[in-house]
């Protein structure tokens, strides 16, 4: 079996692929306990197929029943600047480095392919592949492997790549020798913990995803709590705050996988333009990105508390058409960005042109809310 494994190695190299470690399906009832504690606490918030298929999520012989190995893959897209210096250009979208480039599902994923195929075709044996998408526990597994280990803010980190990896698998109904599962190097460290701007963490370990700018600004489809908005600064798709502070990651090298680079229209763009994009436009901007699953109005959602972060006046012009948006989620974030851009006595005028026209209870609330500050009416 070694010499099976080592041309997998070969293969998986040859792909495009980092890493490449070897695991079991069994001994999975610490990360399981994990997950149902996670969904008993209510801290999935609203991403209901984590609880829908938990049973499938704890034990990979649910999902598929032959499966005897698991070949973990990770591949490398660690940044050449670390992502925390965007945070100061107000005026630009801050974008989670995994979504700047193409979609890293459909890359991985063909390279999965191409890597199982070989195995199905030199050594007769089932598989199938995973990225992400599928209800499989990869951070656990990889760790499992040796390709890393969760670190204090639950995502893997590896001592090679920092917290910069892209992870797939390939379930095979061959037997292989396991590698040995990574010890946990995080030690007293608590930078990821610490720099959380929403404090996600409610024990090293542990995440509240309700709290998390990842969640808020990609899975949650509601109104972002007010108590948020400022700490998510220019963030409008992910934040990656507690991966890059990771003492870790100054091992890593930028990311070789051409597809993995920054696209011009998404390394530093533009709040007024995001701001003007309609769904035509945005689905052509975003097409082979994973923002685009987040739809155009949740995305103009997030610009538009980016925008009333921004403390740039410049925008108010750019901003009023949105209170006559079709979605009330989108109306409720352009008042609460007018509200922080605005004089008291403009937004005050504002109110009174727009309040008796909203017909949407939680954007009436948006406005009676920012008009106790703001003021009355001045006539």
């Amino acid at each position: 079996m070694s010499e099976i494994r080592d041309h997998i190695i070969r293969c998986a190299r040859d792909a495009g692929f980092d890493t490449i470690r070897f695991t079991g399906p069994d001994q999975m009832d610490a990360p399981a306990a994990r997950l149902e504690q996670f969904l008993e606490l209510g801290r999935h918030g609203d991403m209901t197929w984590m609880a829908e298929k938990k049973d499938r999520r704890k034990n990979p012989r649910t999902l598929w029943p032959e499966v005897r190995s698991i070949i973990m893959l990770g591949m490398n897209y660690a940044p050449r600047r670390t992502p925390l210096e965007r945070l100061a250009q107000m005026h630009t979208g801050n974008i989670s480095v995994y979504a700047r480039g193409r979609d890293y599902h459909d890359i991985v994923k063909k390279k999965l392919k191409t890597v199982a195929r070989q195995i199905h075709r030199d050594h007769a044996a089932g598989v199938k592949v995973f990225v992400d998408t599928a209800p499989v526990m990869e951070k656990p597994l990889a760790a499992k492997a040796g390709i890393g280990w969760q670190g204090k803010h639950t995502n893997l980190v590896s001592r090679e790549y920092g917290s910069w990896l892209f992870l797939g698998s390939i379930f095979t109904t061959l037997d292989l020798p396991p590698d040995r599962a990574e010890k946990d190097h995080c030690g007293s460290c608590r930078n990821c913990l610490d720099i959380c701007p929403t404090n996600a963490f409610p024990a090293p370990y542990q995440l509240d995803a309700r709290r998390c700018i990842s969640y808020l600004t990609i899975e949650y489809k509601g109104h972002i709590a007010e108590e948020f908005r400022s700490a998510m600064g220019n963030r409008i798709y992910g934040c990656d705050d507690c991966l890059a502070v990771c003492p870790w990651n100054k091992f890593a090298k930028a990311a070789a996988e051409a597809g993995f680079f920054s696209r011009v229209e998404l390394d530093h763009p533009d709040l007024g333009d995001l701001l003007g994009l309609d769904e035509p436009s945005f689905r052509q901007v975003f097409s082979g990105s994973p923002v685009k699953r987040t739809g155009r109005d949740y995305f103009i959602r997030n610009v538009l508390i980016a925008i009333g972060n921004s403390n740039n006046r410049n925008y108010i012009p750019l901003v009023k058409p949105k209170l006559q948006e079709e979605n009330p989620i989108v109306r409720a974030m352009a008042v609460w960005a007018l509200f922080r851009l605005m004089t008291p006595r403009e937004f005050s005028a504002c109110r009174h042109d727009h309040y008796a026209r909203e017909t949407d209870l939680a954007v009436r609330t948006e406005w009676d809310r920012a008009e106790k500050t703001a003021g009355p009416y001045p006539g």
